[in-house]
Order: structure tokens, then sequence, then C-alpha cells
């Protein structure tokens, strides 16, 4: 993330000065086709400008962040509703808009260009969960706990904002599948798959490698919860194993998920039929659709396999394409079972829209491995060590390469800024560390206590800074300022919330 202070000293807001504890975070889209953050910061950055005032905005060209109010000042960004204001409790973000939509009434649009317009929603998008992690780390929120992480529209819903719906009517008009719930999502694997810590996926199942079941005990499971399964069914089991090895794909999950969308080979309450062999639905996306039909049940498994790989990997299939939707998934976007719900995907992604989808299929899966005529002493699976160079670990798209050398992933990551190299599990092993670059304030009141350390718990030098300008030549989170700042004099640290970078 690049993140660029740019602080609104001009504006009423900042001038009022009124402070909030934070305890959430409120996302906003800017409303009109404009992705230049700079734009809205010229124009704002005035006396005149007495309406409105954000604590930052993004770029939609670059994805840059500006912070134009301290984060822990109180913004005029929301309004209010019959409950309050969030402007109390909020920290707000503006994402930018593509220059290539035109507002005709309310919220709706047009868009003369949808590849660009999706491309800035992206941009805005990945770049808003990288900030939300940061301030969610740095407030100790929690962004899956109710309230913390919302949209303007929610807040509306609340009662504490003003009546807007962004910035879902613009991911909704654009078709780009995202969603809030999908957005706190990946803020939590974000904060997760950040250097200090885990993947925020710890745990998780990937839907890629070797099977753990044996087709025994896929069979047995099947006769267990289905005495009358045709022979035919039976039959076919080892299929999974040896069509989702040919992949990579877990057969076993394959499996569970066939089990799942035929009610365990009964078609009860299914969409499809067994003569069609089509053991996943796949083709039924949506209530009365028949969905595809397959000459045989080899070419169906293969199909749900190379479906399953579609969404849990980029790399290239090793037969022959048969999944007619094959094309209309994005590549990557769901390398965990758990991901494969839409509601729970942190994309929005996935192949099923109710709830819970993964850990359903996950649910049979243990009752599959639970069932007598598994391998005594499994073999290892056979795993190479990759180092993945990306932006977050659940941003497959953002992927650089993937080396053997961890120097060399090392490298990559260097030639990229804000990419990390994450290892096989998805814990960020490297980040490069980006050197502090001094720079200039200036301090507009004349007694600005000057400190021996970063926080208003440090003991004063008994000296001020005066009105003028002073170099910052290092920066550090600290008790009763948003930051604080080294002076170059060495004379001590001061409170970057009453100093405006110059």
């Amino acid at each position: 993330m690049k993140l660029v202070e740019s602080i609104l000293t001009r504006n009423p807001c900042y001038a009022a000065g009124r402070k909030i504890t934070v305890k959430g975070l409120m996302l906003h889209s800017v409303g009109c086709p404009q992705p230049k953050a700079s734009a809205f910061i010229s124009s704002w950055n005035s006396s005149s400008h007495g309406s409105s005032c954000v604590h930052g905005f993004i770029d939609g060209n670059d994805g840059t962040v500006y912070q134009t109010l301290p984060w822990n000042h109180r913004g005029w960004h929301c309004g209010s509703g019959n409950k309050g204001s969030g402007n109390n409790t909020h920290i707000g973000v503006e994402m930018c808009e593509p220059a290539c939509i035109r507002y005709t009434a309310g919220s709706n649009f047009t868009c003369s260009n949808l590849a660009e317009a999706k491309a800035v929603a992206k941009r805005t998008y990945e770049a808003a969960v990288e900030l939300f992690a940061y301030l969610c780390k740095k407030y100790s929120l929690d962004p899956l706990a109710d309230g913390v992480i919302i949209s303007h529209r929610e807040g509306h819903s609340r009662g504490i904002a003003s009546k807007h719906g962004d910035p879902e009517h613009l991911w909704t008009q654009l078709g780009t599948g995202y969603t809030m719930d999908g957005f706190r999502r990946a803020v939590k694997a974000a904060m997760g798959g950040a250097s200090s810590g885990g993947s925020g996926t710890d745990g998780y199942t990937k839907v890629m490698g070797n099977a753990a079941a044996t087709a025994e005990q896929m069979e047995a499971y099947l006769k267990a919860k289905n005495p009358k399964v045709a022979q035919s069914v039976l039959d076919m089991v080892p299929l999974y194993l040896s069509e989702g090895k040919a992949e990579g794909v877990r057969g076993d999950i394959a499996f569970a998920q066939s089990c799942l969308e035929t009610g365990n080979f009964t078609f009860s309450g299914s969409a499809v039929t067994l003569s069609q062999n089509n053991f996943c639905g796949m083709g039924v996306t949506s209530n009365g659709v028949k969905g595809n039909s397959f000459g045989t049940p080899q070419l169906g498994i293969r199909a749900q396999v190379q479906h399953l790989k579609a969404y849990a990997s980029t790399d290239a299939l090793k037969n022959a394409c048969i999944d007619l939707r094959f094309k209309y998934v994005t590549r990557g976007c769901a390398e965990y079972v758990e991901w494969l719900g839409q509601k729970e995907n942190p994309h929005g992604k996935g192949w099923a829209a109710g709830a819970s989808y993964g850990e359903k299929i996950l649910a049979i899966l243990k009752g599959i491995l639970g069932t007598a005529g598994g391998a005594s002493s499994p073999a290892p699976a056979e795993t190479e060590a990759w180092y993945r160079v990306r932006k977050l670990w659940s941003d497959a798209s953002s992927q650089k390469g993937a080396f053997k050398s961890l120097e060399n992933a090392k490298k990559c990551a260097d030639e990229n800024p804000g990419h990390s190299v994450f290892d096989e599990s998805g814990k960020a092993v490297y980040t490069k560390a980006a050197a502090f670059r001094p720079y200039l304030v200036r301090v507009s009141i004349p007694d600005l206590n000057i400190r021996k350390g970063p926080g208003t718990d440090k003991p004063k030098t008994g000296k001020v800074t005066g009105v003028g300008v002073f170099t910052i030549v290092g920066e550090a989170d600290g008790k009763g300022a948003s930051r604080w700042g080294k002076l170059k004099s060495n004379a001590g640290w001061i409170s970057l919330d009453h100093a405006s970078r110059i």
C-alpha cells in the first residue's frame, strides 16, 4: 500500500480540531466520474469548503491512498441519521470512481468502457482492503465484529448516516461481484497475512493437492448414507481420485461436493439427474435450469474437477477442457474449500451462493475420513516448496512469480513495491522494509511541546518548537496522538497532529 499524507489543513473540519475515539471504519465512493484523488484534495483543501471532509481518498488510477485528516480527527463524511452520526465514531474513506461512467439519475449510471471501469473498481477495492487492515491493526479493531467496518449505505441502514447507496451501487452495476461481507473477510485475511503473523487462512483446506480419503472410504460412506445407491455410482467412485490426480485437485473433495449436490446420489431435490452424468449441479445457474449433461460419468467428473481447478488455481489444465463454464471463472479466486461459497469468499466469488457451502463440503469430507478403510500409514503428500510473490496471500491475481529459491523470490519482491514473499502455507516470510525519507512539516502554534519519546506518557524536554518549519527524520505510534515525529535536531519528538506536511 502506498500511503501519502496530504492533510486538508485549510478545510474548516480540520480547523475545528475535534477528536474521536475510533470505533469503526466507513467505506465510501465519491459518487462522480473522477478517478483522480488530487482533484478532490485540491478543491476540498479550502476554507470555503465547509460541507465535507474525509480521512482519506483512494486514487482510481494507481490505488495510492491519500490521508487527508489525522485518523483520530472527527470528519464530516457521512452526515447523520435517527440514531446519531458515524462521524463521531468512524473513520471515513472515499474510493474514487471511473472516468468512463455517467450518472443518469440518483445512483444509476451508464458506462462506456466496462473493462476500464472494473479495473478502477478492482484497484480501489484492493487498496481499501490494505488500508482498512492497517487501520484495524492500529486501533485494535475486529473487522468481522458488528458495525466495525460498514459502507455509507449500511451506515444509513443503522441510522448513523445520510441516505446514500455507496459503494455497493458501483460494485453492483459494474458486475464486480464485490460485497461488504466479502470486503470485511478480505480485510480480516489481510490482517493475518501481514508480516506480523499467520496468513489468516491457517487451518483452511486447500482444494489442490493429494486426496486424503481412499476409494474404499468414499464407497463405505456412500453406502451408509444411501443404502440403495446404484452399483453404477459405486463403480465410478475411483474416477474421482484418478481425475483429481490428473489435474492436481483433491478427488475426495470433489466427491464430497458431489454428495452434497446430489443428496448422496439420491438426487432428491437435486436439479440434475443421474442420467446427465452431472454430479455437481454444473450449469444450474437459476431455478428451473436443467444444467449440463455429459456423455459418460468419467467426463462429468472430469468437468467437475476442471471447474474446481479453475477456482483453486491459475495453472493450465492437463487434459483438454470439457468444462463448458471454465471460461466464466475468475481463476484462482478460491484456493480453499472454505472459499467455494460466495458469502465466505473474500472476493465475493465462488461456486455457490448459499451460506457455508464450503463448510458443508468439509463436514461430509470429515465423515468420509472417519469411515473405516483408510490407509494405515498414508504416504506423505508429494510437495515442492514454492515461494510466491504477491501483494496479499488472498490476492492470487497480483502474483508476480513462484520460485523454489527464497533469495530469487526476495529479489522479485524488491523489484515490485507492495509485494511480499509467501510460503506454501500462506505465511509472509519476507517484506522489504521501506526506507524512511525525512520530510518537512510546518508548525503553526507557538507552544507545541517537545517530548523525550513518542507519547504524552513520555517526559517533556522543557522546550517547545515555536512557529516554524522542521525536519522529521522518524515516526512512531504513541499515546495522545495519531502519530509522533522525531526532530532532526535530536531535540525530541512532537505530535504530528499539530503539524502539517509540506
